[in-house]
């Protein structure tokens, strides 16, 4: 059985979304393009942007890996705006956006009602609460490879309803089917069902 790879950075994978680097070459697979808050480059803004909507072509999948990181050194006013004009194209290109958030939170789920398009959160490894708040706000979470050993992830994998989850492998080297067999598990599920559910959920997203 071959399994969806949600997010990576791996050019070999076919089954899944590559995040693909904004000066790379789009390939001929699903890929996500987007501004990463650490990539943003305050002076080249506007070409970063025309280079964004340049790539929206049938294999582009979603707009990211976009979002907030209180970690990297560009201001937060500007992360944000970056943010929301890639909101604003996703709107635009109906596409779904991949999230990347670095102690945001709550700054990412005030930015959800701009979008008219699903979020999802990547790799997430947070605790509990945030988990709740951000299902409740509708997003999906995507699972990485933490979600094979760390316990209180578990749990809240285990609590995440089944049609807003994803599993990713991200930049980890690691075969994404272990993930499906642990989710399964955890679950209480087979192999086929969460695959097939992972498949709807692709679907839901990429159809609003």
């Amino acid at each position: 059985m071959e399994f969806f790879d949600f997010h990576h950075h791996k050019n070999y994978i076919r089954n899944g979304i590559y995040n693909l680097g904004i000066n790379q070459t789009p390939p001929d697979f699903p890929y996500s393009i987007g501004i990463h808050p650490q990539d943003i480059d305050v002076t080249h803004m506007e070409q970063q942007f025309s280079r964004i909507k340049s790539m929206m072509s049938q294999n582009c999948f979603a707009i990211g890996e976009c979002g907030l990181d209180s970690l990297v050194s560009v201001e937060q006013n500007i992360q944000e705006e970056v943010f929301l004009r890639q909101i604003k194209i996703a709107n635009e290109v109906k596409k779904p956006l991949i999230i990347h958030c670095v102690r945001k939170f709550y700054e990412i789920i005030s930015f959800k009602k701009k979008a008219e398009q699903p979020m999802i959160i990547h790799g997430f490894n947070k605790k509990r609460q945030i988990a709740e708040d951000l299902l409740a706000n509708n997003f999906y979470l995507s699972f990485g490879k933490a979600v094979l050993y760390n316990l209180s992830l578990q749990d809240i994998l285990k609590n995440t309803p089944l049609d807003k989850l994803f599993l990713e492998t991200d930049n980890e080297d690691f075969n994404i089917g272990e993930s499906y067999l642990k989710v399964s598990e955890i679950k209480g599920i087979s192999l086929e069902q969460l695959n097939e559910q992972i498949l709807e959920n692709l679907y839901s997203i990429q159809n609003g």
